[in-house]
């Protein structure tokens, strides 16, 4: 039966929004096959018939954590310089096929990969991939189009982090924070980096991080896995196979003591704390406690999402009953190195920093002392379950956490085992990760004050007052 076409442009829609369920029932369970191409490609595929879309997801195993000091944010520019051209592609016209052919499309850079992906109707499988194995094999590395995205990078770092409120502030904590570089610098790269990089530079990088043995390709959608893996095989296959990175040394030496700055922010309208604690890597036991502890503290695990809410033990103490703060979270970052645990606040006029910043601890205090309750932990875990699952309802949402799974831990299988592991979370493990790792010496935190006369609480004076000791 040939379906009308308007009906089948909004089928398409609806599945690419992420409307369509990808499994029903009690139970989430995705069926994947894994296969290894000779070149070292990665392949996951995952037939799902529900609706007449594809996926598709490529995840290079790189990101900011791969470079090194003086040539920073390599890996965000690869996300831009992907975009401009191959062989027989032309500059920008992968966006126009993937639109012109009903689909969507982007990528992304964080510290631990890089990921570009296009949701597409099913019978335009054969383009994505086209597509993807082009810029694979052939990507336009020259002056030119170093220089163009260069400069794209260099304006998108003033326009979200230079001249943005607050958009200083994560840069700074980060580098007190850390000591080790992979994780100490910014994934957007300084612009006297990225004023340094050469042709020859970049062309190196690409050389050595977007190989066919460094990186993951995941399709997920309404094809044969058969016809699709030979369609890949006849795109990818051929494509060279380089050199394995080096590995990326992700150590971090314990914190002594307890690091602070202020940041005078001219952008700013209020005041705001942030505190972080190193914590561990992410798919750890002590990772899922800290998720869990998140969503307690403040309603924002960062896994999935939410749990705490308006219920969560900060928004109930500083936001409603002591009316310290417009707003504050807690979110526990999930790095393949180790991570971080923040809390963040932004404070009320007259409120002062210290006094924000003491109720912050007496509440942390408190979950140390005593385990939280049997509500806290079951509304936790089913925030958790439930925006999991709410996630992963579209095709392109699948693929890429199937990738990063891949990439992360090696085990896309994790799709189906990460619930199993927040609900072996106890109150126990949680009172136990805030006792670990939620402690004064292993804190760094930032005051960002307004600049020029409405600091409500803060320093006034330069644009940093470092008070760091090891």
């Amino acid at each position: 039966m040939r379906l009308h076409k308007k009906f089948l442009i909004a089928t398409v829609l609806f599945a690419l929004a992420g409307a369509v369920p990808a499994q029903t029932g009690r139970s989430m369970h995705v069926d994947l096959k894994d296969t290894r191409l000779a070149n070292g490609l990665r392949v996951i595929t995952v037939e799902d018939h529900t609706t007449p879309v594809i996926a598709v997801a490529v995840t290079y195993n790189v990101g900011s954590r791969n470079e090194r000091e003086g040539r920073t944010g390599f890996a965000h520019l690869f996300e831009h310089m992907m975009f401009q051209g191959s062989e027989n592609v032309g500059k920008s016209e992968h966006f126009m096929l993937i639109q012109n052919n009903g689909g969507t499309m982007n990528g992304t850079t964080n510290e631990d990969r890089t990921n570009y992906f296009e949701a597409l109707p099913s019978n335009q499988l054969e383009l994505a991939l086209y597509l993807e194995s082009d810029r694979m094999r052939s990507l336009a590395v020259n002056q030119e189009n170093l220089d163009n995205q260069r400069n794209v990078v260099q304006e998108e770092r003033r326009i979200g982090l230079d001249n943005a409120p607050y958009g200083k502030s994560g840069e700074i904590q980060q580098a007190l924070m850390y000591d080790n570089f992979a994780y100490k610098h910014d994934t957007i790269g300084s612009m006297a980096d990225l004023n340094a990089a050469s042709v020859a530079d970049v062309q190196a990088f690409f050389k050595m991080y977007y190989a066919p043995n460094n990186a993951v390709l995941t399709v997920v959608g309404d094809f044969k896995t058969a016809d699709a893996l030979a369609t890949i095989k006849k795109y990818f296959e051929n494509i060279p196979r380089q050199p394995d990175p080096p590995a990326v040394d992700m150590t971090e030496p314990e914190q002594k003591a307890e690091r602070r700055t202020s940041v005078d922010d001219m952008l700013a309208r209020a005041t705001r704390v942030s505190i972080a604690y190193k914590t561990v890597p992410g798919n750890t036991a002590d990772f899922y406690a800290l998720q869990v502890l998140a969503n307690v503290l403040g309603g924002g695990g960062g896994f999935g999402g939410g749990g705490g809410g308006s219920s969560s033990r900060l928004n109930q103490k500083l936001l409603r009953e002591k009316e310290m703060v417009t707003g504050i979270n807690s979110n526990a970052q999930e790095n393949r190195g180790v991570g971080g645990f923040y809390v963040t606040g932004t404070l009320r006029q007259s409120v002062k920093t210290e006094d924000v910043e003491a109720a912050v601890y007496e509440e942390i205090a408190r979950l140390q002392k005593e385990p939280i309750a049997d509500w806290e932990l079951q509304k936790a875990k089913s925030g958790a379950r439930r925006n999991f699952i709410n996630g992963l309802q579209s095709s392109l949402a699948r693929a890429n956490s199937i990738g990063q799974y891949a990439v992360y831990y090696g085990d896309p299988n994790l799709i189906n085992t990460r619930l199993d592991k927040v609900s072996a979370v106890t109150k126990e493990d949680v009172q136990r990760v805030a006792n670990k790792y939620l402690v004064q010496t292993n804190r760094t935190v930032v005051i960002t004050v307004p600049k020029g006369g409405g600091g409500r609480g803060g320093p006034q004076s330069g644009a940093m007052q470092p008070n760091v000791s090891q």
